[in-house]
């Protein structure tokens, strides 16, 4: 088998392509297409990198009588990126699936953590119930706070089980023999789950609207309005939800694929202007949101703020996503 053969076989094994490849060590296509083609031949330097790629012994690549692979077993001591094997792939993929489901309840419990407090508040305010309004308030806040820690605690158990793997959302990465073909057949059997669950999700957040417009026809009554915008949260945490699963699972095969928001490019440009805008502008909307509830102590409408802040962020991102591809 000549080198040409070699190089093709290997690559298709590894379920790349010849841009990926290419993008591996620093040529272009065509060069790979002639390669490939035995139409020239690469470079003492690129047989060398294609050894470390690749995880064969050189001698493999550059004699045609040797026809069984031959994998290197001295790691490339000199290089600085992270080589992930197929075991750690194979476990990175299987604690974010056991995690995803967890941090998606965990978002639930902090979005349908207001509706108690909405509830009590406007209950109090039109004699639903026997209590005094700092009362109502109190209990709604401690229902709020008890729901966001038990969410907090997921996330930090969660995060805890992935520690170990934000090395790949931050850090240019190669994989050993076999982790790129076997990452892209699992993304690829998960395409119709990830179709399904932003369908499910997207149509869940758009009917969350209708209690609040049905409720308007029904009644105008505020304790009954309160109760639709309690509904409308609960189908917006059961729409995200959807997302979130969704989303964790497709990201960590594109973090070990390095495509998408972890492409190689983004990790070497490092933090985009979206997620440092999108850090701080949640973090002002929060401590918004509880300073002006505390000082007007206006609780059973201050939840308003959120959903505005939600309209504005969809402008914001918008904004930093056109100003990223201009400087890119």
């Amino acid at each position: 088998m000549i080198l040409a053969d070699k190089i093709m076989t290997l690559r298709k094994k590894n379920g790349w392509s010849q841009e990926e490849l290419a993008e591996k060590l620093n040529v272009t296509r065509q060069s790979v297409s002639k390669w490939e083609g035995a139409q020239s031949v690469p470079d003492l330097e690129k047989i060398l990198q294609m050894s470390q790629i690749f995880g064969v012994t050189t001698d493999y690549l550059i004699k045609d009588d040797l026809e069984v692979e031959e994998y290197s077993k001295e790691p490339d001591t000199e290089s600085t990126v992270r080589r992930v094997s197929m075991e750690q792939a194979n476990e990175f993929l299987t604690i974010k699936e056991k995690t995803a489901k967890p941090i998606a309840l965990a978002t639930f419990l902090c979005i349908i953590s207001p509706i108690s407090l909405i509830l009590l508040s406007v209950a109090c305010e039109f004699g639903k119930i026997s209590l005094s309004e700092d009362a109502a308030a109190g209990i709604g806040l401690c229902i709020l706070f008890i729901l966001v820690a038990i969410a907090t605690g997921i996330f930090i158990a969660c995060g805890m089980k992935t520690g170990e793997y934000e090395f790949l959302e931050k850090e240019v990465i190669d994989t050993e023999y076999g982790v790129i073909g076997m990452v892209k057949e699992r993304k690829k059997r998960y395409k119709d789950t990830y179709t399904k669950y932003n369908i499910i999700g997207t149509v869940l957040c758009i009917c969350a609207v209708i209690p609040l417009f049905g409720g308007i026809i029904i009644s105008q009554e505020d304790f009954f309005m309160a109760c639709m915008i309690g509904l409308l949260l609960l189908l917006v945490g059961i729409g995200t939800v959807f997302f979130i699963i969704a989303g964790i699972n497709q990201a960590s095969m594109e973090k070990l694929l390095q495509e998408g928001d972890y492409s190689v490019e983004k990790k070497k440009r490092g933090a985009s202007i979206t997620s440092v805008v999108t850090t701080v502008y949640w973090l002002l909307v929060s401590a918004g949101f509880i300073g002006y509830s505390f000082i007007t102590e206006d609780w059973g409408h201050s939840w308003i703020v959120w959903p505005v802040a939600g309209v504005i962020y969809g402008a914001i991102a918008a904004i930093c996503s056109a100003v990223s591809k201009k400087d890119k």
